[in-house]
């Protein structure tokens, strides 16, 4: 297909969708999280309900994730960008006559209304997406993310025939650098910097590789991006092939995301047939092919040269670098290694000009930042917010507050390479550099947030726990020194911890984090010199009173039963696991400290509150 059957084709679909009779568009989210909530049973409900109502002037279109996950099946209806929150087989009906018929909103079903007085209308007039602008997700929950007809009608690979036939490898890659986008993979290296590097490199045969093996707790930023708007990647992909003179791309993609494959692999097959991927890509001679790989889950492989080795049926290892991939990458060849974000910017970039990327953001830190949003937060999901957003505008004002009204106690940042920030923390704007200066980092956008409730140790010595499993294994610092902190952590929650041991906890780290091979080992000691530094007095509790003041450290515990409240009903004796609790019947009760395993039975069987946690 040469260039001008692919203008007449974007023409014929345009027209198409002019002369269509449909009015109105139904989409119902279909990402992974709305799925598991059944909003695929929704969509054939919501299909079901156009076709028996005969409203051939309404189609009802699968999307990706639209946003608030928490909130979900989400059915969005356009025009007029009215979404409908947690709806299910039951009230399909119901809201099909609201909406569509009686043209009335069913006010308390849609987004967010449990939480406003006035519900909103028009979903773009609430702070969750007033704050937010979208670039990376841009169409994601507004199209088909299986049909590329709809990524046509949304300029798409628009960017990629510019390139083509108005740019050469040497402009492309120009425009990335004024950009000045930074890898949205973690440590934030300059795009433009990296594809030139390659570019400068001869050999006979270059890579492109699409890192989408995140693998961080709480992260879901990349399997969105996929299973959202695939083509939007795939495009970027083939942008950075023309621009560093490569002709084979692979997309690495860990195997917990089936979704994200199925309609990545989908997009390529589609591409291929439109002529925008494979031979002689519209007429030219740049040919670029992609394919991908399956990850199986290993943490390590998030970096880009265990990520190497993985694809070539090696151990999942990092190297030393240099030789870094861009010079000697898979197969020994110059590689250029990009995560699902940076590639889903590229597009934009090209259109819109490097002009108008540049002013979005920070001096340093320009663009957007896709986010994933979870823990104690009311509106859990996928957030996408201009470099600069304050903390605090991110969780007050996008995510709604803290869950149950509770006060919020810090937000890791970064996942296990990242680090806990505190109130004092919450009107710094993000960026690259303003997150390293407070001990934490961007990482790859996962953000959990905690209340009053979470034990600051028990935080770190569960990010330890992570790494220690995640650990390829290959250098002693990582391998020794991360299982090390974990065990002193576990000692500290145990109540068997000494002021020494959080002495050696700041000293290792510094250690683990000047020595370890590679970005998951050097980043490890994050969490746990961040909550040092940010929450002293909770470890001083647990070495010198042996108290946790948020309740999670069950060795730290003391169940006691009240005698004045005591009656003697022997229900804790009865439910004791481990028969820790004497007395007679109409008798005060007490609890042996040495035999009770913690298990709160007690407590939960007392009727006169008379058991309580000391």
């Amino acid at each position: 297909m040469n260039r001008t059957d692919f203008k007449n084709i974007i023409q014929a679909e345009k027209t198409k969708e002019q002369n269509a009779h449909t009015k109105n568009k139904i989409l119902v989210c279909c990402g992974a999280g709305c799925i598991s909530s059944g909003s695929e049973d929704v969509l054939k409900k919501l299909q079901e309900e156009i076709k028996n109502r005969g409203l051939e002037d309404v189609e009802v279109i699968p999307t990706g994730c639209m946003g608030p996950c928490n909130q979900g099946p989400l059915v969005k209806f356009n025009p007029g960008n009215t979404v409908y929150q947690k709806v299910d087989c039951s009230n399909i009906g119901e809201v099909v006559k609201s909406q569509i018929v009686d043209k009335q909103p069913l006010e308390d079903m849609l987004l967010f209304a449990e939480s406003r007085e006035k519900p909103f209308v028009n979903a773009n007039e609430d702070p969750y997406y007033k704050k937010q602008m979208k670039i990376a997700l841009k169409d994601c929950g507004d199209l088909h993310p299986e049909k590329i007809e709809d990524y046509l009608l949304s300029d798409g690979y628009a960017a990629l025939d510019k390139a083509l036939f108005e740019m050469s490898p040497e402009d492309v890659i120009a425009e990335i650098k004024q950009s000045r986008i930074r890898g949205r993979g973690g440590a934030g290296y300059p795009s433009g910097l990296k594809w030139e590097t390659v570019y400068r490199y001869v050999n006979d045969q270059k890579y492109v590789i699409c890192n989408g093996d995140e693998g961080d707790p709480g992260a879901f930023m990349d399997r969105s991006v996929l299973e959202g708007n695939p083509h939007r990647v795939l495009e970027g992909m083939a942008i950075a092939g023309y621009a560093i003179g490569a002709n084979k791309g692979f997309a690495y993609i860990r195997g917990e995301y089936p979704l994200a494959i199925k309609r990545f692999e989908l997009a390529i097959r589609q591409a291929k047939k439109m002529g925008v991927l494979g031979t002689k890509i519209l007429g030219t001679d740049f040919s670029f092919d992609v394919e991908v790989r399956i990850g199986a889950g290993a943490f390590v492989c998030g970096e880009e040269t265990a990520l190497i080795h993985s694809m070539e049926g090696l151990r999942g290892e990092p190297t030393v670098k240099p030789p870094f991939p861009s010079v000697s990458g898979y197969m020994e060849k110059p590689t250029n290694v990009n995560n699902v974000e940076t590639f889903a910017n590229i597009p934009v970039i090209i259109n819109k000009g490097a002009g108008w990327f540049n002013k979005i953001g920070t001096e340093k830190s320009k663009g957007t930042k896709v986010f994933a949003l979870a823990g104690k937060i009311n509106n859990v999901g996928l957030i996408e917010v201009p470099m600069g957003t304050t903390l605090r505008e991110v969780i007050y004002d996008i995510g709604g507050g803290i869950k149950d009204g509770k006060e919020f106690k810090a937000v890791q940042t970064g996942g296990p390479s990242g680090g806990c920030l505190t109130k004092e923390h919450l009107d710094i704007p993000i960026d690259y550099d303003n997150l390293l200066a407070v001990g934490s980092m961007m990482g790859s956008g996962g953000m959990i947030v905690m209340d009053e409730d979470d034990c600051m140790v028990s935080i770190a010595k569960f990010y330890l726990d992570f790494t220690v499993e995640e650990s390829c294994g290959k250098c002693a610092p990582c391998r020794i020194g991360n299982k090390r902190l974990y065990e002193i952590l576990d000692k500290l929650t145990q109540g068997k911890g000494t002021r020494e041991d959080i002495d050696r906890l700041r000293n290792l780290s510094n250690v683990i984090k000047d020595t370890a091979l590679c970005g998951l080992g050097q980043t490890s000691p994050n969490p746990v010199l961040s909550t040092i530094d940010n929450f002293w007095d909770e470890y001083i509790e647990h070495v010198e009173e042996k108290k946790c003041r948020s309740g999670q450290c069950k060795a730290l515990l003391q169940y006691v039963i009240e005698p004045e409240n005591c009656v003697g009903c022997t229900a804790c004796a009865r439910n004791c696991p481990v028969n820790a609790i004497a007395g007679e019947r109409k008798g005060i009760h007490v609890i042996d400290q040495a035999t009770c395993i913690k298990c709160g039975a007690c407590l939960e069987k007392c009727k006169f509150n008379a058991v309580f946690i000391k």
